[in-house]
């Protein structure tokens, strides 16, 4: 395991909660492969090896579908997230993927200024290595509460 890519994980986690925080969401599904997985679960879910999920995609396709849909169909109370990341945990890199876990906690900010802690937990992710660093083949969103506000509009 090297420093390099720790170095890239970081940096694309960092670009990621960047996208989202700022309210970029049709740059967030190019962080992702073409063939990708994506999923929001709970720690005892995760836990017992369940995949029911509270938000499940298996395509960057089905992302760019998630955030025509927030654009256009849903109907929410308008938010935005500030993401705080821990350092992202190397488990394995064999040059070509690597696996990391990354803890989160996310505030919620409404509309009227009220900001909440929304959401805790880390990011189980696998990176492929391309040209421009790393891209993410799966990222399973694991909150460490299985308690979840309805208001899950956002990506994590």
């Amino acid at each position: 395991m090297t420093q390099d890519i720790h170095q890239l994980i970081a940096r694309a986690q960092a670009e990621y909660v960047r996208c989202i925080d700022d309210g970029d969401l049709g740059q967030w599904p190019g962080f992702f492969t073409t063939s990708c997985v994506y999923r929001v679960t709970t720690a005892d879910n995760h836990r017992r090896g369940l995949v029911g999920s509270m938000i499940y995609a298996a395509s960057r396709g089905m992302l760019v579908d998630r955030v025509a849909s927030l654009r256009d169909a849903n109907i929410y109370e308008r938010h935005a997230y500030r993401h705080l990341l821990g350092q992202p945990y190397v488990i394995s890199d064999d040059g070509t993927e690597a696996r990391s876990e990354t803890s989160f906690m996310v505030a919620r900010i409404m509309r009227d200024g009220t900001t909440d802690l929304f959401a805790t937990g880390r990011y189980c992710d696998a990176y492929l290595r391309d040209e421009a660093g790393v891209r993410l083949r799966e990222r399973v969103v694991v909150c460490d509460s299985s308690r979840i506000d309805t208001l899950l509009a956002l990506p994590l």
